[in-house]
């Protein structure tokens, strides 16, 4: 299957995956009222449900006859592990400015 190769890039790339993953940020919910929020197909909404659930980024747990999607912190890590290292990045190459814009402000004193 597709989804095993998608990094969590590739897994947010797609609109209705985002404003899936934004609905269940309020509450859990099931596939079927997952569904209703989208003009596209049943089968297309499990399509991406699978796709998210594949890549950490939700869980799945039947109660009775439903199944409730709700967010998993798994596939938002390698997200948060990307943008950490270029925050890290940035504020390194600031420092080094503010080193340098010191330095030249102390030697015209």
């Amino acid at each position: 299957m597709q989804s095993h190769t998608l990094d969590a890039f590739q897994v947010i790339a797609d609109p209705s995956r985002r404003q899936m993953l934004q609905m269940l940020s309020k509450d859990s919910m099931t596939i079927n009222s997952l569904a209703e929020n989208f003009d596209i197909s049943r089968p297309a909404v499990s399509k991406h449900i699978k796709i998210l659930y594949t890549a950490g980024f939700i869980s799945i747990k039947d109660i009775g006859r439903e199944r409730y999607c709700t967010l998993k912190q798994d596939g938002f890590n390698e997200l948060q592990d990307f943008i950490d290292y270029f925050d890290k990045f940035w504020v390194k190459k600031l420092q080094k400015l503010e080193t340098i814009l010191n330095e030249k402000s102390k030697s015209k004193q």
